[in-house]
């Protein structure tokens, strides 16, 4: 069995984008998803999304199944825009409901979004997890932000560890916060499903909200990620805008029968 898959990223968060005809055979997503996704004998990514006319389902590179992420589902609208199926400006139905995005400029394969992220929800207290105080919240998946002065060495085991703990029986979206000016922050994610990205959508969301909301910083608020800038802006909605990058097509040669 044969998948074909169009390769993108959004500031480096990297995606496999299949359009749903072309899976119909697959029986078991989540496999797929495994083996497509794996770095050395896949193709590789940090998740594989479905499209399904304007709707997606996002599978982590783990095979489990994930509400939304927003640099993939920039992604995906740069492949619906690129294919001719959807106009500049529309909604994709995630797990975690409608998403509206507006195309701001395309340059070549690279397409910059704003998308309507929607309220996050959060708790007015921190809480302690693994010996550092943090910023629960849902931002359309769970999202557990550290605010620090400085980003800590180990920052890719301590997030390893708050995204199994007890404390999210279905596992957390991990970052870690560090505040540059009351406009400007600086993040590192560990994503649930996924491990380290280089940067994350719905995690710079959670960050950059965290920050707001404790006090820290005020909108609109720059997000410095190892890939790249993100930027976000709080006023009826929360709207972040950033990059999807186009990379290239193939097809996965797949194992399963």
């Amino acid at each position: 069995m044969n998948i074909r898959f169009t390769k993108a990223h959004g500031a480096g968060n990297d995606f496999l984008l299949t359009w749903t005809e072309d899976a119909a055979q697959v029986d078991d997503l989540p496999a797929m998803a495994r083996l497509i996704c794996e770095r050395h004998t896949g193709i590789g990514a940090d998740g594989w999304i479905l499209i399904d006319g304007l709707a997606i389902r996002l599978f982590n590179a783990d095979g489990s199944e994930a509400e939304i992420s927003g640099n993939g589902t920039r992604c995906a609208g740069a492949l619906l825009v690129d294919a001719g199926r959807t106009g500049h400006e529309f909604d994709i139905q995630t797990g975690a409901g409608p998403k509206h995005l507006r195309l701001i400029e395309r340059h070549g394969p690279t397409f910059l979004f704003e998308m309507d992220m929607g309220i996050p929800r959060w708790q007015e207290q921190e809480q302690e997890v693994c010996g550092v105080m943090a910023t629960i919240l849902d931002v359309g998946n769970p999202q557990c932000a550290v605010v620090c002065s400085e980003i800590p060495a180990d920052w890719r085991e301590l997030g390893s560890r708050i995204e199994g703990d007890p404390l999210f029986p279905k596992r957390t979206n991990v970052s870690f916060v560090r505040v540059v000016d009351p406009h400007t922050i600086e993040a590192r994610f560990f994503e649930r499903g996924a491990g380290a990205t280089l940067s994350s959508g719905t995690g710079s969301t959670g960050a950059a909200a965290a920050a707001i909301v404790r006090g820290f910083a005020k909108t609109p608020v720059r997000v410095i990620t190892e890939a790249g800038d993100l930027h976000l802006r709080w006023d009826d909605s929360v709207y972040l805008t950033g990059p999807a990058t186009l990379i290239g097509r193939g097809e996965f040669i797949s194992p399963l029968p």
